[in-house]
């Protein structure tokens, strides 16, 4: 049996949950391999020794800076990630040379931006014919040296034309890019559970007459919530809060004059999407692609304070007709006004929408997996082979 290693970190939700999708893909499909998760962090610093001297792990920073909304200057802290990084690669090599050592995998995919040099080489050195694979969790990339690496062997997965485009652009190998229909969903989103929608709601103390909007940033929430909520106070809301028990309290007792669900962290997103009519969050991509795959429109923000990588997904938005770019949540309930009118022409735009990437990467893994093996060389016993970047 194959071993099959997806790579991913904590910095935000997608990465953890892209990798959770895949692995559900790809034991849906009944492939014969053993997936196994590789949590970053843990292989480039076993022994804990940044949390022991500072008292949190370094994705704790970035995820609380997504609970508060203060994400202006991430641009500008990238750029000094990334030489930071570059600075590190060559003890970044070594530890993760060593973990390919003692694992010996079969293949590698990495669903994590900016390490994927580091991750390319020391797969390189160690195990050179064991193919790696890069496979986005964004629309699209942010160059350079973000997503891809031209001039290596990597294998680039892309969800849209514009990152298939961009890859191609940075000199990637047009046969080491393959383009799929979306972003990696969890199989919930693809084959919801069937409910009674109508009669869910009205439990829930929702009118058949009225649209619910569904808020949601992500699992440590976020304060602009409360802001949404004082907005909308004619709209019904189902709020989702995450991990963020402070801010699921407050958004409990503020008053309103519709009904309102506040919800803490719940694994049944695809549930809570069924019941609501449109969608009020970030441009993330996970979520973006969740609710579109859920028909619901979507109503997001692009200005200074959105990520770098996540601008161009409200491009995305608009280019599919799907929902409504704001400047500033601010704007919502004038937002919320001019979306209703023409809800159903939105629906339909989403309904249209099509992702099938749960079926697609798996299946372009095989066919990388098949081709290394195609061009396995024949190996003579007690020769070692030659160490190759490619």
């Amino acid at each position: 049996m194959l071993n099959v290693d997806l790579v991913w970190f904590n910095a935000g939700g997608g990465h953890r949950a892209a990798a959770e999708a895949l692995a559900l893909a790809i034991e849906a499909q009944g492939l014969p391999w053993r997936v196994r998760k590789v949590n970053f962090s843990e292989v480039i610093d076993p022994a804990g020794r940044f949390r022991r001297i500072m008292g949190f792990d370094p994705e704790d920073l970035y995820n609380k800076r997504l609970a508060s909304g203060f994400t202006l200057g991430l641009a500008q802290e990238l750029r000094l990630l990334q030489r930071a990084i570059r600075w590190s690669h060559p003890l970044l090599v070594e530890r993760l040379s060593a973990h390919w050592r003692e694992t010996r995998p079969d293949m590698v995919v990495s669903l994590i931006p900016n390490f994927n040099r580091a991750l390319h080489d020391s797969l390189a050195l160690t195990l050179p014919q064991t193919p790696f694979v890069t496979v986005l969790t964004d629309m699209a990339d942010h160059p350079p040296a973000f997503w891809m690496e031209p001039g290596t062997g990597q294998h680039v997965v892309c969800g849209t034309a514009h990152a298939r485009a961009q890859a191609l652009q940075a000199g990637c190998v047009p046969e080491q890019v393959h383009r799929v229909s979306g972003m990696l969903l969890r199989p919930a989103f693809h084959a919801p559970v069937a409910l009674d929608r109508e009669q869910e709601r009205a439990a829930l103390g929702f009118s058949p007459h009225q649209a619910v909007g569904l808020v949601m940033f992500g699992g440590a929430g976020s304060r602009v919530m409360k802001r949404i909520a004082a907005a909308l106070p004619e709209v019904p809301l189902i709020l989702l809060c995450g991990r963020n028990e402070s801010l699921a309290q407050a958004l409990r007792a503020m008053p309103s004059a519709a009904p309102r669900v506040v919800v803490g962290f719940t694994p049944d997103v695809a549930r809570w999407m069924q019941l609501a009519d449109f969608f009020v969050g970030k441009p993330g991509p996970g979520a973006i692609s969740e609710a579109v795959q859920m028909g619901l429109p979507v109503i997001v923000t692009r200005n200074a304070w959105t990520m770098p990588q996540e601008r161009w997904n409200t491009a995305w938005v608009k280019e599919q007709g799907v929902g409504l770019t704001l400047r500033s949540f601010s704007q919502i309930d004038a937002a919320v006004a001019r979306l209703l009118p023409r809800l159903d022409e939105f629906k339909r735009r989403a309904a249209a929408v099509e992702n099938h990437a749960a079926l697609e990467v798996p299946r372009q893994l095989a066919a990388i997996l098949q081709a290394r093996s195609a061009a396995a060389p024949v190996r003579v016993r007690g020769a070692e082979p030659a160490l190759s970047c490619d």
